[in-house]
């Protein structure tokens, strides 16, 4: 049984484990349809909300044979305002399933975790994960945000995190509303192949940037939807911004995002590959302690 962490993997130097693309495993693995990519409305389906048990407790085992915290987003990447309304979800629809989201890891990590398991609220981008390059301001960002991290915090969520993010305004946005509702956040940017955000921005540069507009009130960075080889040059930059970072939520596959959107297949690589490249940019990179993908 696990309750509520101590501390939050920047605070702790030991080391989280977190899930993968939920989102991915579902369609591709599960054989579960996703309109519009999103997973939440699986929380109104009983037998559907039992998939979601059943994928979140494979990552808890895995965490219990290694003895190693954990980190579980919660499965609402998509269930903001827009995707929610294209979806048939309107505003308290949305806080509610917000909130059911929550208390299911919440009860999960009561039941089946045995090690620190960190609860993150998972608020995504509020456009396409890879194209929207920046379509607000940071307080436009703020405002979209805040109603979604709201019903998280207000659920018991113990972190915000932003997932799969392109650009510094809206990654600016996101840390501006966790901290309006009392809760540090975690920005996580996805990279291209080249390690830079999708507009051309230098990692080392986003991070600053959005740290200098947000007074550093972010807890930590991370990377995601980007294979090692990818990025593992920039990690071996010595550009300061980049101790901010904490963690990698990685693919496994070395297709560039416009590849991979464009797959009927899923492409996972070589899982042992895979593994070994993480535990090498974590041997390599000591902070690095927060890894999945």
């Amino acid at each position: 049984m696990a309750s509520a962490p101590d501390l939050l993997p920047h605070e702790d130097d030991g080391v989280y484990l977190t899930d993968g693309g939920l989102e991915t495993d579902l369609i591709f693995l599960r054989g579960i349809d996703l309109p519009e990519f999103a997973s939440f409305p699986l929380l109104d389906d009983d037998a559907l909300r039992e998939v979601l048990r059943d994928y979140y407790r494979d990552y808890l085992h895995i965490g219990a044979s290694a003895q190693v915290g954990m980190v579980l987003e919660t499965p609402t990447w998509r269930a903001s305002s827009e995707w929610g309304e294209l979806l048939g979800y309107d505003a308290a629809r949305l806080a509610d399933v917000n909130r059911r989201a929550v208390e299911l890891i919440a009860e999960l990590r009561h039941t089946d975790g045995e090690a620190g398991v960190v609860i993150s609220g998972c608020i995504g981008p509020r456009g396409d994960a890879y194209v929207d390059l920046g379509s607000m301001t940071p307080e436009q960002a703020t405002d979209y945000h805040r109603v979604q991290a709201a019903a998280l915090a207000a659920a018991g969520a113990d972190v915000i995190s932003g997932m799969t993010l392109t650009n510094v305004a809206e990654a600016v946005g996101v840390v501006r509303a966790a901290a309006l509702e009392g809760l540090p956040s975690v920005v996580s940017f996805t990279v291209e192949t080249d390690g830079r955000l999708p507009d051309g921005t230098d990692l080392a540069d986003a991070i600053a940037a959005v740290d200098d507009q947000t007074d550093s009130a972010a807890a930590y960075y991370l990377i995601n939807c980007a294979h090692p080889d990818h990025f593992r040059s920039t990690l071996d930059e010595s550009a300061e911004p980049l101790g901010r970072l904490r963690g990698v939520k990685a693919n496994a596959s070395r297709m560039s995002h416009a590849e991979l959107d464009e797959s009927p297949e899923l492409d996972d690589g070589d899982p042992l590959e895979f593994g070994g490249q993480l535990a090498a940019l974590h041997a390599a990179h000591p902070h690095l302690n927060v890894l999945g993908g």
